[in-house]
């Protein structure tokens, strides 16, 4: 097991991986007229792709348009002091091609706010995590 100079866990690509989707919402940050912005989304994975919905004239569909960005999920208990941390570093884009937004329209993907009609696709470069507290290989380790 690794450990960063604060003692915390460093998580593998592959466990990043396997606890990104265990949490329903993420945080996408983006640059909004050059300046950090960061919006919660509901998202799934297709792949190592996270995928999320948004208006087709949002600034955050204008913002990832062939942009890097980063996506955060994490879960913590705060009285045990446990949890983990997962940020995946990617270019977004927009679905357009007509075959692969009929397919990222099978995912279970379910817009929370009316009006999310298109697609962003995040290809996930980088992966990096950190757990907090014991690490054996529950939930909340």
């Amino acid at each position: 097991m690794k450990l960063d100079s604060a003692g915390l866990q460093v998580l593998s690509h592959e466990e990043c991986m396997r606890l990104l989707p265990s949490s329903p919402i993420g945080r996408i940050v983006f640059t909004d007229r050059a300046l950090p912005a960061v919006q919660p989304v509901n998202f799934c994975l297709d792949g190592d792709d996270i995928v999320i919905r948004t208006a087709a004239g949002s600034k955050l569909a204008a913002a990832t348009r062939r942009a890097v960005v980063a996506f955060e999920v994490d879960d913590f208990h705060p009285v045990e002091r446990t949890g983990w941390s997962v940020t995946v570093v990617g270019l977004a884009r927009v679905a357009d091609e007509p075959a692969e937004i009929a397919r990222l329209e099978g995912l279970p993907l379910t817009p929370w706010v009316r009006g999310r009609d298109q697609f962003i696709v995040i290809t996930t470069v980088e992966a990096t995590g950190r757990r907090l507290g014991s690490f054996g290989s529950g939930r909340w380790d």
